[in-house]
């Protein structure tokens, strides 16, 4: 028996399992990081405003930073342990 050639053949694949876990446009593991830190600041040292503008700022630059890459976590990830894998 020799190889046999299957024609036509494919498999639906659903689109949540090909795209990135997103909170609000920023990757689920930034966001988290970002509003924890924000209410540390604003709980723990009382700091309202600087918690909430911690928590915009970092939140829109993740937000910025996924739509031009969706992967970019993984990108810093592998660049802070290898850096000079890079370029840099």
């Amino acid at each position: 028996m020799g190889p046999s050639i299957v024609t036509a053949f494919s498999v639906p694949v659903h689109r949540a399992l090909t795209e990135p876990i997103l909170m609000g446009g920023a990757p689920r593991s930034v966001a988290i990081l970002n509003g924890t830190l924000a209410v540390a600041v604003g709980l723990g040292l009382q700091l309202w405003l600087v918690g909430v503008g911690l928590f915009l700022c970092g939140h829109l630059a993740a937000v910025w930073a996924a739509k031009h890459d969706a992967q970019f976590m993984d990108v810093v990830r592998r660049h802070v342990r290898l850096p000079s894998h890079l370029g840099v």
